[in-house]
């Protein structure tokens, strides 16, 4: 299948606009606690989530050592849950970061490989951008308090999955979190130069969005 998608075309922006309106809504929805609105939400991205797995299985079959969910918006993704279930202070953190930096970028940049109007191109922007909505949800909506050291936290994080990842890739020949080549379609890894270049200049970018992501909670860090 190919994608007729178009990047930043009327589709993509009204996408990209819903994702801070959904938020601000589901934030001013909050301010009496949230609990209930948040719960839900991480119920209907877990079940999204779910769902997905059960159409890959079903359509592509068991599919070994591809096709398991080893992407670092699979990490998000699931730490979003966590996040919004429980509101553990690690788990908001990670998911605020890495819910923005990672599926937020998914989200500006996607790497599609279906027709707009399939259930993949759908599930792809439901889950990306509903863990950039819930990340943003969360941090509007003041129900978590970044510590000390939350940016390398999650930093750390995200280079030990990364890590694992890697060897998973060396020994099984895979390509999970493009850390052996880059995506196919158009995306912010083309700016960071060839392979594996691009893995030091994401580290250093990640590293620097991180800290702009933080920059408008560093009053509620201390």
């Amino acid at each position: 299948m190919r994608t007729d998608f178009v990047l930043f075309g009327p589709a993509h922006l009204a996408i990209l606009a819903a994702i801070p309106c959904l938020s601000a809504v589901l934030a001013r929805l909050a301010r009496g606690g949230g609990r209930g609105i948040r719960i839900c939400l991480g119920v209907l991205l877990g079940l999204n989530e779910l769902i997905w797995y059960g159409y890959r299985l079903r359509t592509e079959g068991v599919r070994l050592p591809e096709g398991l969910p080893l992407q670092l918006c699979d990490l998000a993704l699931w730490l979003t849950v966590a996040a919004l279930i429980t509101l553990k202070p690690w788990a908001c953190e990670a998911a605020y970061f890495l819910g923005l930096g990672g599926s937020g970028m998914a989200v500006l940049t996607p790497d599609l490989w279906a027709p707009s109007w399939s259930y993949p191109t759908w599930y792809f922007f439901l889950a990306h951008g509903g863990v950039a909505t819930a990340a943003l949800f969360l941090a509007w909506a003041r129900l978590f308090r970044p510590r000390p050291g939350s940016v390398l936290r999650a930093l750390g994080i995200t280079n030990l999955f990364a890590a694992a990842v890697g060897l998973f890739n060396a020994v099984f020949h895979t390509n999970y979190m493009y850390l052996c080549r880059k995506p196919e379609g158009a995306s912010l890894l083309d700016f960071l130069g060839p392979w594996p270049w691009y893995l030091l200049g994401g580290e250093a970018a990640a590293a620097a969005l991180f800290w702009l992501l933080w920059l408008p909670l560093r009053r509620r860090s201390h």
